[in-house]
């Protein structure tokens, strides 16, 4: 198999949750399908580097590179040729993008992409895109109608995913109460993340398991495939390099703050996590104290969205 073509790939998003499309040429691999725009690395260039000088050749615009981020990387094999897609997310820049090279652009939103417009390789960078900015975190109950009660609550506050977490059930118990709210989640269009062993995930019927810092560590490989979520705990970059390594989805970064839950935990603040978070190319949630108020000053600082317990619960 040939090398793999290295790319440079800006996923540009305005204020109201659009993001810059491309419609590559009719004569060219994939032609005629939508992508999200850049180009190759040329020898010797950093992936900034080589994302700055294509966005300007192809668009005519100047990227704010402090206000880029890395987003997904993806490897990819299609039977002409071998791909890896340097995604970052680009959350300024200067100019108006126009057709520079004569190709059809387009603003849409994001939540309107759909994944056979674009090639097979864009597909990942939409599911991450997609996911939601807030993702609620069920607090521990006593009993299952307290914890459907407050299901029930996010689901009316519009929480599009939710991490279902009670480590003080049983095994027994958590099947139970665990397929009784993805089955409550399924009937608002709401994702389910079960906290759990890979074992009891693949015993329900949830949307994707969330592994906590000590279960990754011992994980060598994805344990879910590309249908379903596979979402992490991490507090380093050790870890943070571990999801990356897995190609997990979601990785869920504290403590920012303070928490009730963890009282111990010395809180990392804003300035640790942009410097984590904008070291690996996995969507990166921001966890500990977080409220909804907070969530512009995450995505300021590189976070994806924000998890939170006790601000929903």
């Amino acid at each position: 198999m040939s090398r793999s073509i290295h790319v440079a790939v800006g996923v540009i998003v305005d204020a109201d949750q659009r993001v810059l499309i491309a419609r590559r040429p009719l004569n060219v691999h994939q032609g005629g399908l939508w992508e999200f725009p850049g180009g190759k690395l040329e020898a010797g260039e950093s992936v900034i580097t080589a994302l700055r000088r294509e966005l300007q050749e192809e668009l005519g615009i100047d990227i704010d590179t402090e206000r880029c981020f890395p987003f997904k990387k993806i490897s990819h094999h299609y039977s002409e040729q071998s791909v890896l897609l340097d995604v970052w997310r680009v959350d300024s820049f200067r100019g108006s993008p126009r057709g520079r090279e004569e190709q059809e652009i387009a603003w849409q939103s994001i939540d309107s992409l759909e994944p056979r417009d674009f090639p097979t390789a864009n597909h990942g960078i939409i599911t991450a895109l997609q996911l939601p900015r807030v993702i609620g975190i069920t607090g521990m109950c006593q009993s299952w109608s307290e914890c459907q009660q407050k299901i029930v609550n996010l689901l009316a506050e519009g929480i599009e995913l939710i991490q279902f977490r009670q480590p003080q059930l049983t095994e027994i118990e958590f099947i139970q109460w665990a397929d009784e709210a993805a089955s409550l989640c399924r009937q608002n269009g709401t994702r389910l993340l079960v906290n759990c062993s890979p074992d009891i995930y693949h015993r329900l019927e949830a949307h994707g398991l969330h592994a906590n810092a000590a279960t990754l560590s011992g994980m060598n490989e994805r344990p879910v495939d590309r249908t379903a979520l596979f979402s992490v705990s991490c507090h380093n970059l050790s870890e943070l390099r571990k999801a990356e390594q897995l190609e997990a989805d979601i990785a869920l970064l504290s403590p920012v703050r303070p928490t009730t839950s963890h009282p111990d935990a010395a809180p990392m603040g804003w300035e640790q996590f942009n410097t984590l978070a904008s070291q690996v190319s996995i969507p990166v949630y921001a966890l500990g104290g977080m409220t909804r108020d907070d969530l512009p000053v995450a995505l300021a600082e590189g976070a994806h969205g924000i998890a939170a317990i006790s601000a929903l619960w």
